[in-house]
């Protein structure tokens, strides 16, 4: 388990990042800092001997943030921006069909489990949804929609 980035190396954080209740002085839950801030290597150290964390300074914020490996990206990666975060709820904008068979009908509630960033094909979403139990869909960004606040 060798690190990807060293001290120094700049960053770009792919998440929100929200404290989870080891950040002193911010409610739990609130935000820390926005995907897509670049911040700077301060330390690299391991969590349960099988994640590298690195603590990113991200300047703008005034904040020295524990970050995983895979949260981060280098800052000369192609950035592109994305609509819906991971555990987010959201719903079908259109019916989804596997095999010309729709599984997923339109409005269809579902939660973001990951998202991965294409140049080619733009952000692709991970998406379990209550109607299709235990078979996440990778789903483009169109097909998905804001989950209503009165929704649950």
């Amino acid at each position: 388990m060798r690190p990807r980035w060293t001290l120094g190396d700049a960053v770009r954080v792919t998440r929100n990042v929200r404290n989870d209740g080891t950040f002193p002085g911010v409610e739990t839950g609130d935000l820390l800092v926005r995907r897509g801030r670049i911040g700077h290597v301060r330390d690299v150290g391991t969590f349960l001997q099988d994640q590298i964390i690195y603590s990113v300074h991200f300047l703008d914020e005034g904040r020295v943030i524990g970050c995983r490996e895979e949260e981060l990206i280098d800052t000369d990666e192609p950035w592109i921006e994305n609509r819906f975060e991971v555990r987010q709820k959201v719903r079908a904008a259109r019916a989804l069909a596997i095999r010309g068979e729709v599984r997923v009908p339109l409005g269809s509630p579902g939660e973001v489990l990951n998202l991965d960033r294409s140049a080619a094909q733009g952000v692709l979403y991970h998406v379990h949804f209550d109607c299709l139990p235990g078979n996440p869909l990778q789903v483009p960004e169109a097909a998905l929609t804001e989950w209503a606040g009165s929704d649950g």
